[in-house]
């Protein structure tokens, strides 16, 4: 949803509450896209504090789909995004490159609601994510989900720094 920032800045100390849609259906980082499980609306309160400079305050609820790191299964991950922003108007593109500002959510007057949840939502993206502590992950060989069965795979893995010797034991097991 786009919001127009330039009727709220029209007054000083003018305050909109607005309840904004999010409009994607998925969270897409690095060529993956995470299914929303579940999404409120983004709860803003805009308000004008004089001189062309407008904070941004939300608060979200939403749950993505993310595979766990051992067994691949979806797990429903929460997040509670407290939004908090200050935008100056004032400033010339080339002063938020050099101050690092990436506003990005920002085109001329106009707020990207969505852009502004992506950004809040892979700021506190989790880095590892598991359906349990105890998760067994899949099997190596066969790659069966550990957790519902188990599998006779052969799991033994060598050290292959170990090979010259295990080569060595092999030759004096023929004589």
């Amino acid at each position: 949803m786009i919001i127009n920032l330039s009727e709220i800045m029209s007054v000083k100390n003018n305050v909109e509450h607005i309840q904004a849609p999010i409009e994607r259906d998925s969270f897409s980082m690095e060529g993956i896209e995470y299914p929303f499980a579940s999404k409120s609306f983004v709860d803003l309160t805009l308000t004008h504090l004089g001189e062309r400079k407008v904070k941004v305050e939300g608060e979200a609820k939403l749950s993505l789909l993310i595979p766990c790191n051992r067994c691949l299964e979806d797990v429903e991950t929460w997040f509670e995004l407290k939004i908090s922003q200050d935008l100056d108007f004032k400033q010339e593109p080339e002063d938020r490159i050099e101050e690092l500002d990436e506003t990005n959510y920002i085109n001329g007057y106009n707020l990207d609601v969505d852009l502004l949840v992506y950004n809040e939502i892979l700021i506190g993206f989790p880095m590892k994510v598991l359906c349990d502590e105890g998760c067994k992950g899949i099997c190596k060989v066969c790659g069966m989900n550990l957790n519902k069965s188990s599998c006779n795979c052969d799991t033994a893995e060598s050290d292959p720094r170990m090979s010259v010797i295990r080569d060595i034991f092999n030759n004096f097991k023929e004589v």
